[in-house]
């Protein structure tokens, strides 16, 4: 066993999803498209000195489901400090990083010597589990900018990417519960998705990308004033701008929100997957 290990997993911004359940939580998930982002969660994972993991995130110690499922699934007991500059519940992944870097580091904290896809596939079982995420999980392995073309874990899903890299804005104005929109009927929200993938398999560029975000957004039927009013404003000085699924934030490609008046926070795709430091 050893001391600790640190594993980095970047944000990832959903620009559009269709929902695909299972019984299997494994082989449930999302097709879809998304940006990874160079912000995101940095953990360590060391054992614990009493008898119950505990999460911190950012000095403030949480529940988080997913955590805890993979924790059990690998029987292990630890301590898991984690610091971000992402807000949890408000579109970044947050929840499917700490999960997926839970289970790296965990994993060799842990010596459970089990491969990328096998901890992958028990991240994205916990998050599906818990409702707090379908395809954050394997996207964030991924790296780039993924595109899910089908559900599920590494065993069953299948991926591709828009070879691009992007400087990345986003503003974000609070959260909206994944758990409560996909526990709603999920079938207006799937059609759009749908549509979403057909254009973006048909031209994978950062442009039609964020296109095809913003008419999923308006179709499903998920876009709130204060969103609605942001994305109106980049677009009135020529920028791209679109919605996070699903939280009430709001992201644009190059200098869109700073163009527009806006604070934003800066960061940029990220080149590669999860990783352990």
């Amino acid at each position: 066993m050893r001391e600790e290990a640190t594993a980095f997993v970047p944000g990832h911004i959903t620009g559009f999803f269709s929902a695909h359940p299972d019984e299997d939580p494994t082989r449930a998930g999302s097709r879809g498209a998304g940006l990874t982002l160079t912000d995101g969660v940095e953990l360590t994972v060391e054992p614990a000195t009493g008898d119950e993991s505990t999460v911190v995130l950012d000095g403030t110690e949480i529940d988080v489901e997913p955590v805890t499922t993979v924790l059990e699934t690998l029987d292990a007991t630890a301590r898991v400090e984690a610091e971000s500059e992402l807000p949890l519940g408000a579109g970044f992944g947050v929840s499917g990083a700490l999960a997926l870097g839970t289970a790296l580091a965990a994993n060799r904290v842990f010596e459970r010597t089990l491969s990328m896809n096998e901890l992958v596939t028990i991240a994205h079982g916990a998050e599906v589990q818990a409702g707090t995420g379908l395809g954050d999980v394997v996207a964030q392995a991924h790296g780039g900018v993924p595109i899910r073309l089908e559900p599920g874990g590494p065993q069953n899903n299948q991926l591709d990417a828009i070879p691009e890299r992007a400087r990345v804005e986003y503003v974000s104005f609070g959260g909206l519960s994944t758990a409560d929109v996909l526990s709603e009927d999920t079938d207006q929200l799937t059609a759009a998705g749908r549509e979403a993938l057909a254009r973006i398999v048909e031209e994978p560029t950062l442009l039609s990308f964020v296109y095809a975000s913003r008419l999923f957004a308006r179709d499903a039927d998920l876009l709130t004033e204060r969103v609605t009013e942001t994305i109106a404003d980049v677009s009135d000085v020529d920028g791209q701008a679109s919605m996070a699924m699903l939280g009430e934030t709001v992201f644009a490609l190059g200098t869109g929100l700073s163009d527009a008046g806006y604070d934003p926070s800066v960061c940029a795709t990220h080149p590669a997957g999860a990783m352990l430091r």
